[in-house]
């Protein structure tokens, strides 16, 4: 099965058109989504995922036809439908059908679809360059939600890495400190000290970004939120990134740094897995 997507009611097969030319939200960009696991049978963060999809609409002036919960047990739903031994990429997506005055998203047209599909996990490490394209400011994008439109800068972004050979690439904010990678929260070490960007408004504070650093901090091992310079990148020790697709994942080479051994990524990595083996 290629992908199953709920929408009105009904799962459909495949790449259903729902969005049309003159819908608001494909024209002028106002969607939403979230993005979530299943892996080995277990739902990281499932629940965490479908309540920042409100928080997005509602940040994005749109509201929800369903509540966090009601999304929730269509996550579940669709994804009985496929073998449990799939690892799966689960989507719910929120836009609006049409807009106040065109340009702002009218919230009584707001829509809902479930998207899910088999996923398998990016396998080993990734090798990662300095972007030239930044992130936006919190004022000039709309940063503190997960919206779709966030992510046409972050392909361009992509895709100047991978001319350049690399698989991935960091990007700074508007004053040149670290923010993170184009998909995923940074994390660098240096001396057993996890360093990751201090939350500047600039790029989304991850679910599992925050699942890592508690299972960090509980293992004692210091994690220290601050702006980090780009420079800093090449004299760490390790560094590794956190997101939903990826879950964890280390970095082989920076620029023209080779790392060798990760511990703490190992730990980070051990941690995460032991932890999703227990909810």
């Amino acid at each position: 099965m290629m992908a199953l997507t709920w929408i009105d009611g009904s799962w459909i097969e495949g790449n259903p058109p729902i969005l049309g030319p003159m819908t608001q939200s494909t024209w002028l960009g106002s969607l939403v989504f979230d993005g979530a696991r299943r892996i080995n049978g277990k739902y990281p963060d499932l629940d965490l995922h479908c309540e920042r999809l409100i928080k997005s609409s509602e940040r994005m002036g749109l509201n929800s036809p369903k509540s966090a919960k009601e999304i929730l047990n269509l996550c579940l739903e669709g994804c009985k439908k496929f073998k449990i031994e799939e690892d799966l990429y689960i989507k719910p997506m929120i836009w609006a059908e049409d807009g106040i005055g065109i340009i702002a998203p009218d919230p009584d047209s707001t829509r809902l679809a479930v998207c899910i599909f088999p996923a398998p996990l990016p396998e080993g490490g990734m090798t990662a360059c300095l972007s030239s394209f930044i992130r936006p400011m919190e004022k000039a994008a709309p940063t503190d939600a997960k919206a779709a439109s966030l992510y046409a800068n972050t392909g361009r972004a992509i895709r100047e890495a991978k001319a350049k050979g690399f698989d991935n690439c960091v990007i700074c904010d508007h004053e040149g400190y670290v923010a993170e990678f184009t998909v995923a929260n940074l994390f660098i070490v240096k001396n057993n000290i996890v360093y990751t960007p201090k939350p500047t408004g600039t790029f989304l504070v991850g679910i599992t970004r925050f699942r890592v650093i508690k299972l960090l901090l509980s293992s004692k091992i210091k994690v220290v939120e601050t702006k980090i310079k780009p420079d800093e990148l090449l004299e760490a020790d390790e560094i590794f990134c956190s997101g939903n697709y990826v879950k964890l994942r280390k970095i082989d080479k920076y620029e023209n740094k080779v790392f060798g051994e990760t511990p703490i990524f190992d730990t980070a990595y051990n941690l995460y897995w032991e932890w999703m083996k227990s909810i």
